[in-house]
Formats: C-alpha cells, sequence, structure tokens
C-alpha cells in the first residue's frame, strides 16, 4: 500500500473514531455496552499529544515542613432528591474565615463518591504542595456526590440505567442545593471567575454538560478522561462567540491508551473547528488514577489566575 493510500486510510479511521456521537442516554447504560465502549479502537491524529509533561515524583506525597489543609465533612439538604445529602471539603493552608476564596467543585466517575478523588489522587495533598510552591491560588475544593438519588451510595453494580440518571439529575442539585449551601458557611467569591467545574470521565461528562450550559455560574472548566454521558460536542457550545467570550479556561484531557478517548477527541475537534480556544492534552494513560492526579496537577495551576 503507497503512502498516499496510507495517509487516506489514516484520515478515514481519524473521522469515524471522531464523529460526533449522540450522547449516551441514562436508559441506554449497561455493564455490556460499558464493555463495549472501553473497547472501542483507539485511532490518534496528529496532534492527540502531550502538552504537558508528567507531573514531577512526588507531586502528591506530603512534603515534611510543608503547611496542611484539612478536608472536613459537610452536608446540605436536597431539593432534588429530599435528603440531606454529603460533600467532602479542603480548606486550603493557612484558611481563616475573614478571607474569601475561589471555590473548585471536583466531580468524581460513574463507580464512586465524595471520597474517590481523595483515594485515588490525594489532591488536597496536590493543592498543598503547590501552594506552598507559590503554584496554585489558595482555593477551597468540594467534592460531592454527583449521584443526585435518594440512595447515593457507590455500592453494587454502577452501570445501571437509574444511577446514571442520578449523575444527569446532580446538575440541579449542584446549581440549586450545593451551591448555595457552601456559599452559606465558607467565605467564597461568589462571582462566576471565581468558580471552577472539573472531573474524572462521568463526572467529566458532568462538567462539560453542566460547566458549558452554564458560563453565568463557572468560568474555568476541566473534563479528564470524559465519559459517554458527555452531550455532542455542538450541543455543548451551541454559541462558540459566547464560549470564547465567557470561558477563562477549558482543559480537556484524556490518556491516549483510554478506549473513551473518541469522546474527548470530538469535543477537541469541534472547538478547534470554531476557534473555540482550549487546552488539549493527550498523555500516555489509560482510564485512570495517574492521568487524573497529572492533569489535576496542571489545571490547579492555572485556575483562578
Amino acid at each position: 500500500m503507497n503512502s498516499t493510500w496510507v495517509r487516506l486510510a489514516s484520515t478515514v479511521l481519524l473521522a469515524a473514531a471522531t464523529v460526533s456521537r449522540a450522547q449516551e442516554t441514562p436508559e441506554q447504560v449497561s455493564p455490556a455496552r460499558a464493555r463495549a465502549n472501553f473497547a472501542r479502537p483507539i485511532v490518534l491524529g496528529p496532534d492527540d499529544v502531550r502538552i504537558f509533561p508528567e507531573a514531577p515524583a512526588g507531586f502528591k506525597a506530603p512534603r515534611p515542613g510543608a503547611p496542611h489543609g484539612r478536608i472536613e465533612a459537610f452536608t446540605y439538604d436536597s431539593t432534588v432528591t429530599g435528603t440531606r445529602r454529603k460533600a467532602n471539603v479542603y480548606l486550603p493552608p493557612g484558611y481563616s474565615a475573614g478571607h474569601k476564596y475561589p471555590v473548585l467543585y471536583l466531580l468524581h466517575g460513574i463507580g464512586g463518591d465524595e471520597h474517590e478523588w481523595l483515594n485515588v489522587v490525594s489532591p488536597n495533598v496536590v493543592l498543598d504542595n503547590l501552594i506552598a510552591d507559590g503554584k496554585a491560588v489558595p482555593m477551597i475544593i468540594v467534592f460531592p456526590n454527583g449521584r443526585a438519588l435518594p440512595d447515593d451510595r457507590a455500592v453494587g453494580n454502577p452501570f445501571t440505567p437509574e444511577n446514571s440518571a442520578g449523575f444527569a439529575r446532580f446538575e440541579r442539585d449542584l446549581l440549586d442545593c450545593l451551591i448555595p449551601a457552601i456559599q452559606a458557611k465558607y467565605p467564597t467569591f461568589t462571582d462566576r471567575e471565581h468558580r471552577a467545574l472539573a472531573g474524572l470521565s462521568m463526572g467529566g461528562g458532568q462538567t462539560l454538560n453542566f460547566g458549558l450550559a452554564h458560563l453565568d455560574t463557572f468560568a474555568w472548566l476541566g473534563a479528564f478522561s470524559a465519559a459517554p454521558n458527555t452531550r455532542p460536542p455542538a450541543e455543548l457550545v451551541p454559541d462558540p462567540a459566547l464560549a470564547r467570550e465567557q470561558l477563562k479556561l477549558l482543559y480537556v484531557s484524556c490518556g491516549n491508551r483510554d478506549g473513551l478517548i473518541n469522546i474527548s477527541q470530538g469535543v477537541h475537534r469541534y472547538l478547534q473547528a470554531h476557534d473555540v480556544p482550549h487546552v488539549w492534552n493527550v498523555d500516555d494513560h489509560g482510564h485512570d488514577g495517574a492521568t487524573w492526579g497529572s492533569n489535576l496537577y496542571h489545571f490547579a495551576q492555572r485556575i483562578f489566575r
């Protein structure tokens, strides 16, 4: 096969891999479909490359002598679930009620809850170290349970229609219940330019779905390994001019060994075609904590600046 045919075949395969797929609805979610999603062929384009180095060794290890923030439990009333819901909150080193802070809402994956980020990546330690080095702004981080169901425990089979529907319903829980409750308890800035939303996998899809639909609420967005719950790009960004005007940062990342990469590729290519500034970082990982930790390390340094 000559080089012309090779290039043509590669172009066709890439187009097929990155075509805008319809959003996977809650009714379609199942273990078999999840296995098929992860088994999709991975076809990389010329710009599907790493733009940031791997986070340095020890980036999420407690550093002797460095000031430490703290994690505290938080509860709030939800009109969406009719229950009192739980979250975890990171307060940065030197936290003071007399000082106002920006807030990052950090969302977990389909099988996790408000503890997943803390268990897998230790973002509290990541931020402690970045703040100690002057590389990140002191911020509050909220770790919610993104499954807005009366029984929101991360138990049993996560790939069920009911479970997936709970993640979709979290949009109103986040906007109408959690954010106001956080602002009522903690000294936070309340404008969009001091509020960020990011997440991994299912939480990455939620970030794109909710954040891009509410640019009056969030100016900084980070989607790491976004899952099939992500809406088609044209629905995410129906008005590219508005997105260009309002977004401070849109950070999209995925590992080049992740069968779900075509979802993020499709978002990237749409943003690129419509001149919406964004970060597109493709590292050498799969659908795992290594990519989420490294990309959080880079994302956290670039928000609220």
